[in-house]
């Protein structure tokens, strides 16, 4: 694991619907330099207690920013080249890093390259970077490979050697210019033969930029074994977080966190509660006020945790499946937190107190975890190095719930107080540092309470 992703938490951010952008990059003739706009939050990022700033797409491109048309220019509906140099510059300047967010598997129907194959079918000089079906018909005269059904974003060929060398190219320019790493959006789309290629050219030129892959489901450490890249998305912490919350069914969680922990074998993954693909967490749970205890496991296990911008202060916004479904969680930032609702700082001060946690116990970005105790409401969970270790409490019962105590303990953040650290109240968390069984024994139970 690169040094320095032990101890950055970023602030992820979807720039076109952050800074209030078009729709529609139609719209924008001239370039409006929106990238600047972030300067004014980076005191708000570090006073969240993060010191990395995740950027959703930033190149060119028609609409939501997913389909490229230029790698190499900035999306004129958020500024030139300059703006994102001068962004990169003020980052580091506060000691804040940058990832950058790469669309690498697809890109736009107006992506130059593909512009000339719609112009001249097979004799295209670009024919060989895309999968084509010059026998097909239909309005193109032809058919292509698209990205899971949506015609508009038209799959890469990345069986050929200059598509390789594009995307490489392309990584280590803005990696040159003051990026620290890159998130390879759809990478499980991606032949991991091509990952390797990528990232194996990438690291070679840039040893310490941190290659993280989008990746929903399947194996995650092949991505790093077989694919070179540095980590990937953990998509199923993220699912059973949320879901076992709801359904008040720990059990899920406790596996989970199982399926976690073996993952430490070979990768640290990027942990999260929300992004710019799925619901805001304070609208997927049933119970809002379930939201300290996802927060709590968050920061409470190993991983490279990143906060969507919002959900440190409870925005709400349901994903559609439609034209636009993305819209209500990538909404638009006031120009200052003085627009900010009142209702969402007592959520943004808990992200602080876990992230403070966090910081003072940063080895637990590698920690191991271990389930000790686990029912339908309650779950204990510890999280040890040969630094230390942290005990996770989460009570969902409607009454208090006192743990089994395994020695002293030091309350280090909890969503009440109260004398005995192993008493919980009704739906509380607390996290505490202090000595586990020495025999490693799990405490499981089925009932209710």
């Amino acid at each position: 694991m690169l040094d320095w992703t032990k101890h950055v938490i970023w602030w992820h951010v979807y720039p076109l619907g952050f800074t209030g952008a078009e729709g529609s990059a139609a719209d924008a003739p001239h370039p409006v330099p929106r990238l600047r706009a972030l300067e004014p939050w980076l005191g708000y990022l570090l006073d969240l207690g993060c010191n990395g700033l995740a950027l959703g797409p930033v190149f060119a491109s028609g609409t939501h920013g997913y389909d490229t048309t230029d790698h190499f220019r900035i999306d004129p509906r958020l500024g030139t080249s300059d703006d994102l140099r001068w962004l990169l510059d003020t980052c580091r300047e506060r000691g804040v890093h940058v990832l950058l967010d790469g669309v690498f598997n697809h890109v736009g129907r107006d992506f130059p390259q593909f512009r000339d194959v719609l112009e001249r079918r097979g004799a295209s000089r670009w024919a060989n970077w895309f999968d084509l079906d010059l026998e097909a018909g239909g309005p193109d005269g032809f058919g292509y490979r698209d990205f899971e059904g949506h015609h508009e974003l038209v799959a890469l060929n990345h069986a050929e050697p200059e598509v390789i060398d594009h995307i490489t190219t392309v990584m280590n320019h803005w990696l040159d210019v003051g990026a620290s790493g890159w998130r390879l959006d759809a990478a499980y789309a991606i032949p991991q033969d091509a990952l390797r290629a990528i990232s194996d050219a990438v690291h070679a030129e840039h040893p310490d930029a941190w290659l993280v892959g989008e990746v929903i489901h399947g194996d995650y450490p092949s991505f790093v074994r077989t694919g070179g890249l540095d980590s990937v998305t953990q998509y199923e912490l993220w699912k059973a977080i949320w879901s076992s919350l709801n359904d008040r069914n720990l059990f899920e969680l406790a596996w989970a966190l199982q399926r976690h922990d073996a993952l430490l074998d070979d990768l640290v993954p990027l942990t999260f509660v929300g992004n710019h693909d799925v619901t805001r967490l304070a609208s997927r749970l049933t119970d809002p006020e379930l939201l300290g205890h996802a927060l709590a496991v968050l920061f409470g296990v190993a991983g490279v945790p990143a906060v969507y911008y919002g959900d440190e202060q409870a925005f709400r916004g349901v994903k559609e499946d439609r034209a636009g479904g993305d819209d209500a969680v990538r909404p638009a930032f006031p120009e200052t937190t003085d627009g900010l609702a009142p209702h969402g700082w007592p959520v943004y001060r808990t992200h602080q107190e876990l992230i403070g946690m966090r910081r003072r116990n940063a080895w637990l970005t590698g920690a191991r975890t271990a389930v000790d105790h686990v029912a339908n409401e309650q779950l204990a969970f510890t999280s040890r190095s040969g630094d230390g270790e942290v005990s996770v409490l989460l009570n969902l019962a409607d009454r208090e719930h006192r743990f089994d105590p395994r020695g002293d303990a030091q309350v280090l953040a909890s969503s009440g107080s109260g004398g005995d650290p192993w008493l919980l109240a009704p739906r509380s968390w607390a996290v505490l540092a202090g000595s586990d069984k020495a025999d490693g024994t799990v405490s499981t139970t089925t009932d209710q309470f």
